[in-house]
């Protein structure tokens, strides 16, 4: 047997040996996570954008679990304020407004033509949902942007939009009237106010 083949099988040897070790202390001396924290982290939007006051959605988790309030995130809005109050069995607070206020999902686009390649809003993001180098385009991966909208105020040529995210048929609502009057048409296309709709 050659000096080469012998060192290779002991390379592998050593590979196979350590590489138990350390799958035994990773099963053995395994940290245990609150299970409260992932159940919270579960619930919020996962935007990393810092709106709450923490860095990102897992910290955020972690100061509702020690009891913080749970109405801060506003990319989550009403419908993660709610779940949270399901699930810790508190009651429901309005979005807090000093944290910003609820928007439909958005998306950054940056206009192509006009990037310079700075990389200024590549290392704003906090998911690497943008492409590009140093002196080239850049563009954003629309499927895994979550609209933190963290890109747009670096950009020193102010080339990056926030566009509403189309959610298709299943998220279509009817808006709600502004005017608590109800109006109807009649049959021959005249608007009629105060008329009932029933």
């Amino acid at each position: 047997m050659s000096v080469i083949v012998t060192a290779i099988l002991a390379l592998l040897g050593l590979a196979a040996v350590f590489g138990a070790l350390l799958g035994f202390a990773a099963i053995r001396f395994k940290v245990e996570g609150n299970p409260i924290v992932d159940e919270i982290d579960g619930l919020l939007p996962q935007t990393q954008c810092g709106q709450c006051g923490h860095p990102g959605c897992r910290p955020y988790a972690e100061s509702i679990a020690d009891g913080g309030d749970i109405n801060k995130c506003p990319p989550g809005g009403e419908a993660t304020i709610q779940a949270l109050a399901e699930l810790l069995d508190v009651e429901a607070t309005p979005l807090d407004s000093e944290h910003g206020e609820e928007i439909p999902k958005q998306v950054a686009v940056i206009r192509e033509p006009e990037c310079i390649g700075c990389t200024k809003c590549i290392q704003a993001c906090p998911i690497d949902a943008i492409l590009g180098s140093a002196k080239h385009m850049h563009t954003v991966i629309a499927s895994e942007c979550t609209g933190c909208d963290l890109c747009v105020e670096p950009c020193p040529v102010d080339c990056i939009d926030m566009v509403p995210v189309d959610q298709g048929l299943g998220a279509w609502h009817w808006s709600s009237p502004k005017d608590p009057k109800i109006i109807a048409t009649d049959k021959i296309g005249s608007t009629v106010e105060g008329a009932s709709l029933s």
